[in-house]
């Protein structure tokens, strides 16, 4: 799995969206059971405090549940799986639209330039 962060945001906040991504993907199927919070720190090379913080704020987003012996899981709720890519895609494509905007791009020819893109490949 890649973990690459960038500088400008907290770590933890991006960790809560690798950790999404990687839940909405499949990586981490639902009702699967997650690595120790010091095994994933040590796959993404971070202090295991930062990634205990962004277990905490999936476990109140809902996509992670623990168990007090056994650990912490993947929701086993699909569709709640589903809205946050849902809401993830919507974010992705607000900020799409955003960035053309800030090009000098309406959203009619990003939206044409995106297309002739994707019919080219």
């Amino acid at each position: 799995m890649s973990w690459q962060f960038a500088t400008d945001r907290p770590i933890y906040s991006q960790l809560v969206e690798h950790m999404s991504m990687f839940i909405i993907k499949g990586l981490y199927p639902a009702g699967s059971r997650l690595p120790s919070v010091r095994d994933l720190a040590a796959e993404a090379k971070v202090n295991p405090n930062t990634m205990q913080k962004a277990l905490a704020e999936l476990e109140n987003m809902g996509l992670v549940y623990a168990e007090r012996t056994s650990g912490r899981f993947v929701t086993e709720d699909t569709a709640l799986i589903q809205s946050t890519k849902q809401a993830l895609a919507q974010k992705r494509i607000e900020q799409f639209f955003a960035d053309m905007e800030s090009l000098g791009i309406n959203w009619r020819q990003a939206l044409t330039m995106a297309t002739a893109g994707k019919e080219g490949k």
